[in-house]
């Protein structure tokens, strides 16, 4: 099943167009006045000067852009000189790659010389060559949507790819023939996962084609750049339609081949479908249990995206066919805690990012066992002591996790949660259960053994942990003479 692309027999017919073309006139009369004066300086030394790319295309969107892009006839040198006498205070941001960046005030642009760039096939590092005109710069960027420009200062909007139709028409398309564009820079098939994810767009056929054919050439890009662009895509607006481009597409072969594995296996809970499509609806049910800004799990929140995505990435590992036909996955949270941190680590996500993750994947069955046998009141507290800072992602990925249609079993599971959560409630009321320590501190307890530090008194400490866990808080008394029992057994 492919995802988000258009198919060869549609003909896009772009009702927006009209209006985006309207548009066009007159809109980029409202740029900031310091920015039509760097574009009347460099006018004045001879020089083109364009809006181009992602501020463009986020103008005909209503989005706003914090940064300009600019691109320019100009040297480097020369574009340093005339953003001096612009005002603004400069840095060399890729001086051989021809950008150098600018601040006057609160407003931040980028400006680099056209680009006219060659690449050996190796690697996705361009050997940088200066271009003399613009369409050349707009041809080698990654989309047409992205290849609109804006002269300046005299407003000329520039669209020599038809980008402006496909952005009416919601259309993913490359400026230039799609095995060249994704052959130099297999990147940009992850930027139109991502696009898909945060726009809503759809990839045309051939560039879709091309992006099964050259999967294999993500093999070339850094870690961190499929990280950032991965991280986008569960980031957006419509993270299953990008999530499906990337599986579709056959580039989670390379960059997440623990998610295409899912497609073989068949989840003991829900016979209705295999677990990539299970996994897929736990990430948007978990997405719509994000909370505001001012909520405990403020979205769009990344790490539970990471853990609603890979929560089930232990089963092709564990998968065991049982007598009578069924099948069993025992134990996958525990092997799917450690694939997912592994394959995090190799992303080079954070040290915190993939201890969450991993943690949340390994917790996300405990919840079962309550729905077997109400859980004690000691069972409650080392399941918020087991999550810690995670509870609150912990509460929203388990109920993600129900995905079956059986509406009777949805709503035992949904009623038994409900029921959790009243009884983490109510033993937050009595006594302290966020962060459980024992009634006596270290000291406390070298006084009362008279004692050194030492091996034994974490021993005594951890039985009063214990106590406290199975009891709930003892009062200092009480734990007194329990430390002492202890002590007293322990020394016969």
């Amino acid at each position: 099943m492919l995802g988000p692309v258009m198919r060869s027999s549609e003909v896009p017919i772009p009702p927006a167009l009209s209006v985006l073309r309207a548009r066009s006139v007159g809109m980029w009369g409202a740029l900031p006045e310091p920015v039509m004066e760097l574009a009347r300086r460099f006018d004045a030394a001879g020089h083109e000067f364009a809006l181009v790319g992602g501020p463009v295309r986020d103008a005909f969107l209503a989005r706003s852009s914090v940064d300009f892009d600019f691109a320019t006839s100009a040297l480097p040198d020369e574009t340093e000189r005339l953003l001096a006498q612009w005002g603004g205070s400069t840095w060399d941001m890729g001086r051989d790659f021809g950008t150098i960046g600018a601040r006057r005030g609160s407003l931040v642009v980028e400006l680099t010389t056209y680009r006219a760039d060659e690449y050996d096939g190796l690697t996705r590092k361009p050997t940088v060559a200066f271009g003399t005109t613009l369409h050349d710069d707009l041809a080698r960027r990654d989309f047409t949507v992205n290849a609109m420009a804006v002269r300046l200062p005299s407003a000329e909007f520039v669209d020599p790819f038809g980008g402006l139709e496909d952005l009416a028409g919601g259309l993913l398309r490359t400026p230039i023939e799609p095995g060249v564009s994704f052959g130099d820079d297999p990147l940009r098939m992850l930027r139109a996962a991502r696009f898909v994810s945060q726009l809503g767009f759809v990839i045309e056929p051939a560039t879709f084609a091309a992006m099964r054919e050259l999967a294999p050439r993500l093999g070339i890009v850094s870690a961190e750049r499929v990280r950032d662009e991965l991280a986008k895509v569960l980031l957006g607006a419509r993270v299953r339609d990008g999530l499906s481009v990337i599986v579709d597409a056959a580039l989670a072969d390379i960059v997440l081949p623990e998610l295409p594995a899912l497609m073989l296996e068949v989840d003991e809970h829900h016979h209705h479908k295999d677990v990539y499509q299970h996994t897929l609806t736990v990430v948007d049910q978990a997405i719509a249990l994000e909370t505001s800004a001012d909520g405990p799990v403020p979205g769009p929140d990344l790490v539970l995206r990471l853990a609603a995505l890979l929560h089930d990435i232990g089963k092709p590992a564990t998968r065991r066919l049982e007598q009578g036909g069924g099948v069993s996955f025992h134990h996958h949270e525990v092997v799917g805690a450690k694939l997912a941190a592994r394959r995090l680590r190799e992303l080079r996500f954070d040290k915190d990012t993939v201890k969450a993750v991993a943690h949340l994947v390994e917790l996300h069955l405990r919840f079962h066992g309550y729905v077997e046998a109400r859980w004690s009141d000691s069972a409650v507290r080392r399941y918020v002591t087991d999550a810690g800072d995670q509870l609150e992602r912990l509460h929203r990925l388990t109920r993600a996790d129900v995905t079956t249609r059986n509406r009777r079993k949805a709503d035992q599971l949904s009623f038994a949660y409900d029921d959790l959560e009243r009884r983490i409630a109510d033993l937050r009321e009595r006594e302290e259960i966020d962060a459980i320590r024992p009634d006596l501190d270290g000291v406390e307890i070298m006084a009362v053994l008279g004692l050194p530090p030492g091996r034994i008194v974490g021993e005594a400490y951890r039985y009063l942990l214990e106590l406290r866990m199975e009891h709930g808080p003892l009062g200092e008394e009480r734990a007194r003479d329990e430390l002492r029992a202890w002590w007293a057994q322990r020394s016969d």
